[in-house]
């Protein structure tokens, strides 16, 4: 009996104990085990040479090859989420509805900007590889990942050759301008890609073994990059979609071929979990995309300008025709994140960007261009005027909002739940504008003219200026707002999930039209203006048109969700 008890709890997992254990036991039981019970503890033992130790100082080993055999050697399709393509999908759409985020290029003197910033900053140049940097340290500290140095440097170089592969490849395939006009390799950002890679790894070794915090911060930063990518003028938003989703998906792919290559070896720590359950962990950050609908039109009272009435006829001057503002549906991309006390109830915030085009805008603006350059061929000016254009800076409405408030969470399953919200915040929109642009002669009001009609009215100077101005531009005054929503979220797989929502957002704000169609002639003739003056016409002052209006907005969406 006492021999039977002996060889079963070895056969049964006694193999941790160590050689030396095995040659105590022989040596309680004496000649009670025979020769080839021995063999069975001794053989059982003998793999206790070999076992997996984690590091305990920094390790600076980094060809050596470690293996904890504890660890369940990862599948191919097991190991894949796919969350990479619904992304770069997302970038696809947004691409195809170009009018969603460009200006129009009928009109020839577009500048292609979405964004009306001057915002310049060549972080995004380092923040990309700043994930990857923190996995390599950390893995030098000896902090414990998912894999050994050797299948730490395969994946990672299989997922930069893939990604690498599928940029340049597209890039140079679409050849798509980019929003500054310099280069045509504008889509997919190469920089989103390498962050979102970089994000990834990050996740893979230490977001899913260790802490999904690592993953909440990678995708933060990776995110981050993306959004100064746009605002840098060198991405269209699209362009930031497409490439974060081959960046997720080089890294998923890069992985499985070396889980494929190396099985168990190399493997370190297995994943915490590979569900997340809603009903237990709702807190979630949200890469986030959608559709947003609203007020159709607005309408701005017609421009006044106050004229000396014994001079001109006023009439003549001012037109009652309102100015009409026509909106499209709007393209909405965002963050979004939460933090649960308990399965129902949480705090958190949101950033979204918002993009509304509108409609006419460039009619407008080449119609207005027209009767500018008309108006400089009458015979007064003795054809002297060279050159006005006016130019397209943006003619999108795109509002930044900033929210934080409480959510709610209503766990159906493990994989499913119900979520709702309410907000408060801060909404920002920028400017729609149109500019200016004089170049050519000086001009010099001829005052000899007022007695005698056969004088020209204005005689070119030797002066040869080149002259801007603000011709229009429509704002909305920085406002308070709140918000609510619902969503349904699916779990996928390895603390990823998809959000579907509809999110309803109001604000009241001022809209202000600022007109100056009479700005070239402050660089056109400054006599002019002198006399004008005299008059009492202060002819530097552009006029204004203000509405207050209340914003009701719906966004419908989807987003991916990271789980912690």
């Amino acid at each position: 009996m006492r021999r039977f008890l002996l060889i079963t709890l070895a056969l049964a997992g006694t193999c941790v104990l160590h050689h030396s254990v095995a040659q105590d036991v022989e040596a309680i039981v004496g000649d009670t085990i025979a020769a080839s019970d021995t063999a069975v503890v001794m053989m059982c033992a003998a793999p206790e040479l070999n076992l997996y130790e984690p590091p305990k100082a920094p390790d600076f080993n980094f060809i050596k090859s470690r293996t904890n055999p504890a660890v369940k050697p990862y599948k191919f399709l097991d190991d894949q989420t796919w969350v990479g393509i619904p992304v770069f999908a997302a970038g696809l759409i947004a691409k195809a509805e170009k009018t969603a985020f460009r200006q129009d290029y009928n009109n020839p003197n577009t500048k292609i900007r979405l964004i009306k910033t001057n915002f310049h900053n060549e972080i995004d140049n380092y923040t990309q590889y700043v994930p990857l940097a923190l996995t390599i340290g950390l893995k030098i500290a000896g902090v414990e990942s998912r894999s050994d140095w050797p299948r730490f440097w395969a994946s990672s170089a299989a997922s930069a050759a893939i990604m690498a592969g599928l940029v340049n490849g597209i890039k140079y395939t679409a050849s798509e301008m980019r929003p500054d006009g310099s280069t045509r390799n504008s889509w997919p950002s190469g920089h989103t890609a390498t962050a979102f890679l970089a994000a990834t790894i990050l996740h893979k070794e230490y977001g899913l073994t260790r802490s999904p915090w690592y993953s909440v911060g990678a995708y933060t930063l990776a995110t981050a990059t993306g959004v100064m990518r746009v605002l840098n003028n060198r991405h269209w938003i699209s362009d930031v979609l497409s490439g974060a989703g081959i960046g997720i998906l080089s890294v998923e792919l890069g992985y499985g071929l070396m889980d494929l290559l190396f099985k168990n070896r190399g493997l370190m720590r297995g994943d915490l979990s590979e569900f997340p359950d809603l009903r237990k962990n709702p807190s979630f950050f949200a890469i986030e995309m959608g559709v947003g609908f609203g007020n159709k039109t607005l309408i701005l009272p017609a421009f006044h300008f106050d004229v000396p009435t014994d001079i001109f006829d006023e009439e003549d001057i001012n037109d009652d025709t309102p100015l009409e503002l026509k909106f499209r549906s709007a393209t909405a991309v965002g963050v979004e994140g939460a933090y649960f006390f308990n399965p129902y109830i949480g705090i958190g915030g949101r950033l979204r960007v918002k993009a509304t085009p509108i409609n006419g805008w460039s009619k407008f603006a080449l119609t207005e261009e027209d009767e500018i350059q008309r108006a400089f061929k009458d015979p007064l000016f003795d054809n002297t005027v060279q050159n006005v254009v006016l130019t397209i800076e943006s003619d999108h409405i795109t509002e930044f909002a900033a929210d934080a408030g409480v959510y709610v969470s209503w766990p159906l399953s493990s994989r499913f739940a119900l979520g709702s919200k309410l907000l408060f915040g801060r909404s920002i929109m920028d400017a729609i504008d149109i500019n200016g642009h004089y170049s050519g002669n000086q001009l010099e009001f001829n005052f000899a003219s007022i007695e005698d009609d056969s004088q020209p009215m204005f005689l070119p100077s030797e002066n040869i200026i080149d002259y801007k101005w603000d011709y229009i531009d429509v704002s909305a005054s920085n406002s308070f707002k709140f918000g609510t929503g619902v969503s349904l979220t699916y779990a996928h797989k390895n603390h990823f999930s998809w959000r579907v929502f509809c999110d309803y957002d109001y604000s009241r704000k001022i809209f202000t039209a600022t007109y100056d169609p009479l700005g070239v002639i402050k660089g056109l003739s400054p006599n002019l203006v002198e006399l004008m003056d005299i008059f009492g016409w202060d002819m530097t002052k552009p006029v204004s048109s203000s509405v207050k209006k209340s914003l009701h907005q719906w966004v419908l969406g989807g987003a991916l969700c990271i789980h912690f």
